[in-house]
Protein backbone atom coordinates (compact mmCIF):
# COMPACT_ATOMS: atom_id res chain seq x y z
CA UNK A 1 0.00 0.00 0.00
CA UNK A 2 1.52 2.96 -1.19
CA UNK A 3 0.07 5.42 1.41
CA UNK A 4 2.04 4.25 4.46
CA UNK A 5 4.92 6.68 2.63
CA UNK A 6 3.21 9.56 3.26
CA UNK A 7 4.12 9.49 7.35
CA UNK A 8 6.50 6.75 7.68
CA UNK A 9 7.25 2.93 6.68
CA UNK A 10 6.90 1.27 9.51
CA UNK A 11 3.56 2.28 10.97
CA UNK A 12 2.18 0.16 13.97
CA UNK A 13 -1.81 -0.82 13.01
CA UNK A 14 -4.43 0.83 15.24
CA UNK A 15 -8.39 1.30 15.47
CA UNK A 16 -7.40 4.89 15.68
CA UNK A 17 -6.15 5.37 11.91
CA UNK A 18 -8.19 2.62 10.16
CA UNK A 19 -11.17 3.59 7.87
CA UNK A 20 -14.15 1.80 9.34
CA UNK A 21 -13.49 3.78 12.50
CA UNK A 22 -16.61 6.23 13.43
CA UNK A 23 -15.49 8.21 16.69
CA UNK A 24 -18.86 9.28 18.84
CA UNK A 25 -19.15 12.55 20.43
CA UNK A 26 -18.16 11.44 23.65
CA UNK A 27 -14.59 10.58 22.06
CA UNK A 28 -15.34 6.71 21.86
CA UNK A 29 -14.39 4.70 19.00
CA UNK A 30 -16.91 2.88 17.49
CA UNK A 31 -15.89 -0.35 14.74
CA UNK A 32 -18.16 -1.09 11.82
CA UNK A 33 -16.70 -4.29 12.36
CA UNK A 34 -15.98 -4.95 15.73
CA UNK A 35 -18.61 -2.49 17.30
CA UNK A 36 -16.91 -0.02 20.24
CA UNK A 37 -12.64 -0.37 20.33
CA UNK A 38 -9.64 0.74 21.74
CA UNK A 39 -7.76 3.47 19.76
CA UNK A 40 -4.91 1.11 19.90
CA UNK A 41 -7.12 -2.15 18.89
CA UNK A 42 -6.36 -3.88 15.54
CA UNK A 43 -8.07 -6.69 13.88
CA UNK A 44 -7.23 -8.69 10.15
CA UNK A 45 -9.78 -5.82 8.78
CA UNK A 46 -7.72 -3.16 9.22
CA UNK A 47 -7.48 -0.39 6.13
CA UNK A 48 -5.03 2.30 6.73
CA UNK A 49 -6.61 6.34 6.10
CA UNK A 50 -4.07 8.93 6.08
CA UNK A 51 -6.22 11.57 6.85
CA UNK A 52 -6.83 10.20 10.36
CA UNK A 53 -3.37 10.29 11.38
CA UNK A 54 -2.16 13.41 13.29
CA UNK A 55 1.68 13.60 12.59
CA UNK A 56 3.91 14.08 15.38
CA UNK A 57 4.74 17.75 15.89
CA UNK A 58 8.45 19.07 15.18
CA UNK A 59 10.74 20.03 18.07
CA UNK A 60 11.22 23.11 19.49
CA UNK A 61 14.48 25.16 17.44
CA UNK A 62 16.95 26.19 19.98
CA UNK A 63 17.20 29.93 20.90
CA UNK A 64 21.31 30.44 19.77
CA UNK A 65 23.08 34.13 20.88
CA UNK A 66 24.81 36.03 18.26
CA UNK A 67 28.04 36.05 19.96
CA UNK A 68 27.66 31.75 19.11
CA UNK A 69 28.94 33.07 15.57
CA UNK A 70 31.28 35.58 16.01
CA UNK A 71 34.88 34.65 15.24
Amino acid sequence: MFTKTLFDQNIAPACEYCTHIARAADGSLHCAKKGTVQPFDHCRAFEYDPLRRVPRRRPQMPEYDPEEFML
